[in-house]
């Protein structure tokens, strides 16, 4: 069973290389790469051509933001399953693509597998600051402020031809927009695997300041609309205090 990883970047001289090993080191090998960058002006595409033998397709040219370059690979992908990872982040270990495709391996049926994340200081994938664990999706798992972490999510390519790519009219919350779809609006059979994926190492644009927190929480509300859904009340206190929880002790 093939599977496609997408790595979209712009201007991340710093860390691309991290991702980049981080896939080709999997020990699961039947995998589509696909690097998508948007015509990065630093020294980033340096970093990348050594690789370029191992990379199945490559894009370089301007985008419309970070989901309109996720669409470009999603176009791209001839996977049966595909993950995203971005340019600052790493899975946790060589076994990550192993377990997930186990899965899908195993249930024919299945449409969807997310797992587990940690947020990592920029400097030091070893420290961890901030434990984002999961859990088994069920009916009120929005409502109460659940959503999985994006890049542990793994979609069958056959769930984006039925339910559609990332909405990018929002800039800062189109997977959570398309996670809302596939799970409440589309009920895709999905799987929760109890196991840390990926490293996410801190500074996404969705939380570097206020600014966008705020513009954020306001198109999560607005994607709650669009998908025909009633947002809870309750729901952003309860986004806030398990964030809260998250952070280390």
């Amino acid at each position: 069973m093939k599977l496609s990883i997408i790595t979209v970047v712009y201007n991340n001289e710093r860390t691309i290389t991290d991702a980049i090993q981080s896939v080709l080191g999997q020990t699961y090998k039947n995998i589509e790469y696909i690097v998508i960058d948007g015509n990065s002006t630093d020294g980033t595409l340096d970093r990348i051509t050594p690789y370029r033998g191992d990379i199945h397709h490559f894009v370089s040219e301007k985008d419309n933001g970070i989901y309109d370059a996720m669409n470009k690979g999603l176009s791209i992908a001839t996977g049966e399953v595909i993950g995203i990872l971005n340019s600052d982040d790493v899975y946790a270990d060589d076994q990550v693509l192993e377990s997930v495709m186990q899965l899908f391996q195993q249930d024919p049926t299945l449409d969807m597998v997310y797992g587990d994340l940690v947020y990592v200081r920029a400097d030091d994938l070893s420290e961890v600051v901030r434990t984002w664990q999961s859990a088994s999706y069920y009916d009120q798992y929005f409502e109460d402020g659940h959503v999985p972490p994006h890049p542990s999510l793994f979609l069958k390519r056959s769930v984006y031809q039925q339910a559609g790519l990332f909405n990018t009219e929002m800039k800062l919350a189109a997977d959570y927009e398309l996670m809302l779809r596939v799970f409440k609006k589309y009920h895709f059979k999905s799987t929760y695997l109890s196991h840390l994926l990926v490293k996410m190492r801190l500074g996404g644009s969705t939380n570097k300041n206020w600014n966008n927190i705020i513009k954020g929480n306001l198109e999560i509300l607005k994607a709650w609309k669009l998908n025909g859904l009633s947002a809870p009340l309750l729901l952003m206190p309860s986004r806030m205090f398990k964030r809260l929880a998250q952070f280390k002790k």
